[in-house]
Order: C-alpha cells, then structure tokens, then sequence
C-alpha cells in the first residue's frame, strides 16, 4: 500500500511547511496556505528501472535536429511562440478574466482549416461555445467541442478523434479522479498538468491550457504551473481600451522577447501587423504634452504616443502617476530632470500615459517621457515631424540604444522628417530621407525641441 503524507504549500510562491501557516515565510502573503496530501510509492522496482533507462553520451556524439514546429495560420501567435507549435508541447496560456483568453484559443483552432482539433471546456457548455464560435472568423471543419471536467475523460476522447491541437479551458476546473482533493486546488491542478505533459509527450500533440490569474495580476499557482509547462503566454491589456498583448513570459523553445499585437472587435481578435499606425492619434498638431517614441518590443519596432500633464498641486505631496510606464523610473527621470536641467517639479502634479492603452518597458523611451513632461510644463507644443529615442541616464546624458537601424526605419517609414537619437550611436548606414539629430544631454535635446 502507499503511504501518503500531508504538508502545506503556498499557492503564490509554491513555498512548502510541515503545518498551516498564516502567512507566508517566503513571499509574505496572508492566507494562500493550502493542504496538499502527497503519495508515495513504494514500488523500488519500477524507479530504478527507469533509472538505468538513460544514459549519458557525449555532447559529440547527440546529432541535434531543429524542432519541427506547426503553423497555427496566426501571425502574431506564431511570432510569440517563435513560429509555430513545437509538437508535444504543453502551452500555458494566461490573462486577467474577460480579457480574450477563450476567445483566442477558440479563434486559434478555428483557423485550422481542414485540421482535426479539439476544444475541451470545463466552464462552458458545448452550446455556448458553439454561440461563442459563431461570431468568430473561420470555417473549421474537424473542430471537435467537448464539455468536460474529468482529465481522464479528456484524455480518452483524445486519443479517440486524434486531433492535432488540443485546448483545455481552464486548468483550474479540470480534475482527475486519483486524488481526492477538490477541484482547482493546488494538489489538482498540478497532477493535471503534469499527466497532460507525459500525455502530450507520449502522444506529440500539442496542448494548450487556459489558466486564471490571481489577484495580484500572476497566474495562478506560478511556480507550480510555470516548471512543469514548456510556454507561459501572458493575455493581457486595459478591459477599456480594445488592444490586447500576448507577450511570452517563458519559452523552452524560442525567444521571451517578442510580442503579439490583437484589436478587439465584435467579431473576435484582429491581428495588428502594424501597430504605429494605431498608436498614433492624426490630431497631435499643435498640442502640448505630447512626443512621439520609438520603441522596440521584442524585435518589432513601432513608434507611440507619449502623454503627459503637468499642473500646480492642489495638496501639499505632489501626485506621480503613470499608466502604461513604470512609475520608478518616472520619478527618477524626474529627478534627473530637476536635478541636470534645473526645472522644479517640487510643487507640480505628473501625469504619464502610454497612448493606446499598452504597456512598454523600453529605457529608449525615457527621451521621450521628458520631453513630454517639459512640453506640458511650458505648455509649448513639440514638433509633430520629430520622433525621439534615447535612454536617459542619472547624470543627465544620453545613452546609445539597441536596434537603432529599425526604429529609424520605422519612422522614416511613417513619414516623420527628423529623428533625435544619442550622440555617438553606432549606425551602418545614414542614408535615407529622413534627418538625424545627434544630442549629448538632455539639455541639448531640449534645445532642439523646445523652440518658443
């Protein structure tokens, strides 16, 4: 018989302890303890056995073989996965609820034409989702829909129909039926995903697993869900605005680097090849707070629209607000404004915003936000032809970029006629329409811009 064993493991770190605690030792957390019973097998036999299976060989001697990977007919899908499904992989797929987590899945397997794929749900109905299906682009013809909670159950029709992409919506609601624990617990949902890795192994057929998030914005179960998946795809963007971004946050077999761009319409998820075009507002002219940045996502450039508004505090600690940048840095650019430039913030409300409801982390942007900043403070409008990139350092200089060539390009592209970049930057090639504007410091870049 086998001996089972209880311990206690917290649902947001995947910290361990012999007893429940209250709050977690390790990421500091209140009550995300939970009771996971543990069973130990007895049979000696079978591990070693699988022990003495592998053995080990010379890096020269393994012949290493480029993964053949599958074509979903989704662009910006392909581009986050680093161009197609690897076959037997297991693909985590997260997002805040209602964000467009189903509806992407969904709207994946329905551009698989003549391919055999199956859509196993545990929250929905199989007429729901046939109503959900109908609004969407696409006209499968092997789209399988199966309502299902049971992972055996699952697995069995799997191997039935065959299919060649197989999605789970969600994890969290599927169980399996040798534990006994409850559905969506931590002891569940990581047996399920770890029998769903050894299926897809076994069997080379691509799975993808819808997960929820927890509060904090992180999938649900991080550290248990993130180690056992070859691919953490994170859904995400503002329910208000109609861009959503799928962004890579672990790749076993391509780049974490890239991003997928989708506009939300009322019949399903739009690819957006060229996202400057829909960054950018045509009504910029002759407004104030308000720079053109070129950034770079992975190794897809565009340029956005850089918000800002400065204005007397009406209490006595200034507000600093950021939305779409990371407010850290904001404030030390803003020091570094006052302290290298010598403009008082001291007494000024700060407000930033990424147009377009996206989220950026490029420090070639950092140019761009001050500017911005010192354009709505002077109330003094910048030039609508001029784009700007440059990293912005604590002593006030300007710092060369990486993928200089693309975002010139990218402007240039767009129909911008002049372009501010760091002084020194290492450039093959100036030829082009469009001019370029080597500046040191910041204080040389606002020379340029601000001209009364």
């Amino acid at each position: 018989m086998a001996k089972s064993t209880v311990q206690y493991v917290c649902s947001s770190c995947g910290a361990k302890a012999p007893q429940l605690l209250g709050r977690c030792p390790v990421c500091g957390e209140w009550g995300t303890y939970e009771e996971e019973v543990i069973v130990a097998s007895t049979n000696s036999k079978i591990r070693s056995a699988q022990t003495t299976a592998a053995r080990p060989q010379r890096i020269q001697d393994i012949e290493a073989q480029e993964e053949m990977r599958l074509d979903v007919y989704n662009g910006e899908f392909n581009r986050v996965l680093g161009g197609g499904l690897v076959p037997g992989s297991l693909v985590l797929l997260g997002g805040e609820p209602g964000i467009g987590k189903s509806t992407l899945a969904l709207q994946v397997l329905m551009q698989q034409g003549d391919r055999c794929t199956l859509y196993a749900s545990g929250e929905e109905s199989a007429k729901q989702i046939k109503l959900r299906a109908e609004r969407l682009s696409g006209q499968p013809k092997n789209l399988f829909l199966l309502a299902e909670t049971s992972l055996e159950r699952i697995l069995n029709n799997v191997q039935e129909i065959n299919p060649e992409i197989v999605v789970i919506d969600s994890i969290q609601t599927i169980s399996t039926d040798g534990l006994d624990a409850s559905i969506g617990s931590l002891t569940q949902v990581r047996e399920c995903a770890a029998r769903i890795l050894q299926f897809a192994k076994e069997t080379n057929i691509p799975f993808i697993i819808i997960g929820h998030i927890n509060k904090e914005g992180a999938l649900a179960g991080p550290k248990v869900l993130e180690h056992i998946v070859d691919t953490v795809l994170q859904f995400e963007g503002d329910q208000h605005y109609m861009y959503r971004i799928l962004r890579a946050q672990k790749n076993r077999f391509g780049s974490t680097s890239e991003i997928g761009i989708y506009e939300m319409l009322q019949s399903g998820l739009r690819e957006v090849t060229n996202p400057s075009e829909l960054l950018l507002s045509t009504s910029r002219e002759g407004m104030s707070g308000i720079a053109i940045a070129a950034a770079v996502e992975g190794a897809r450039p565009f340029l956005i629209e850089v918000q800002a508004l400065v204005s007397s505090a009406a209490y006595g600690t200034p507000q600093r607000s950021s939305t779409g940048f990371d407010v850290r840095r904001l404030n030390m650019l803003l020091a570094v404004l006052e302290k290298r430039v010598g403009f008082k913030l001291l007494q000024k409300d700060v407000f930033l915003n990424i147009a377009g409801g996206i989220k950026v982390n490029d420090p070639a942007i950092d140019l761009a936000i001050l500017a911005a900043v010192l354009s709505s403070n002077m109330d003094i409008p910048l030039d609508a032809d001029t784009a700007v990139a440059g990293e912005v350092g604590l002593a006030g200089e300007i710092r060369p970029i990486a993928r200089i060539e693309q975002r010139i390009q990218e402007a240039q592209k767009l129909g911008f006629k002049r372009m501010l970049i760091p002084a020194g930057q290492r450039i093959s090639s100036k030829k082009g329409q469009i001019e370029l504007i080597e500046v040191a410091k910041v204080a040389d870049a606002f020379r340029f811009l601000i001209k009364k």
